[in-house]
């Protein structure tokens, strides 16, 4: 597997350093509120469980399954949701977890299918923010890492399933 990747772009030891550091960020943030971690599949769960030991704060999660890429590495421009949230979300502070912001076009989905449910507030925590233009108001208000316009795997992030399991974000090299 390690010989599928170019190049090593974030080590394990920067992004366990910085889950710690939004972590304490988000705690002092979200100090005396009603906390709901909504991370998005399945990309985010990696990222979402470091993160969740991170915050110093009684917290709930939840999920969401959403797609616009299949296996390809290039968005297909449609989202579908593939599994909605269990719990309802009105009246409660939402920090969407993401693991990657590349188009925006499922970050802007996500955030109109949520503000139509009356979350108290809704914010998002995304590891990765690709260096790219993408729709006005889409982005992330905690982002451990800006990266350059790179498909990149591992922490979570896959290509064909396959990667999540590696401890750094690499750059994938193209067949």
């Amino acid at each position: 597997m390690q010989t599928d990747i170019e190049s090593v772009l974030i080590s394990e030891e920067e992004v366990q350093r910085r889950v710690r550091e939004l972590g304490r960020q988000i705690t002092n943030d979200y100090a005396g509120r009603n906390l709901l971690l909504l991370g998005v599949l399945k990309g985010a769960v990696v990222f979402l469980v470091d993160l969740a030991r991170a915050i110093d704060l009684p917290l709930q999660i939840d999920f969401m399954a959403v797609s616009s890429y299949g296996v390809s590495t290039k968005s297909s421009g449609v989202v579908r949701i593939l599994k909605d949230l269990d719990s309802a979300v009105d009246g409660r502070d939402i920090l969407v977890v993401e693991d990657i912001i590349d188009t925006g076009l499922t970050l802007k989905y996500i955030l109109e299918n949520l503000a139509m449910r009356n979350p108290a507030s809704v914010k998002v925590c995304a590891l990765l923010v690709k260096e790219k233009s993408r729709p006005e108001g889409i982005g992330a208000d905690y982002v451990g890492f800006h990266i350059p316009n790179r498909f990149v795997v591992g922490y979570g992030l896959d290509y064909a399933e396959l990667y999540r399991n590696l401890p750094y974000i690499g750059i994938l090299r193209q067949a």
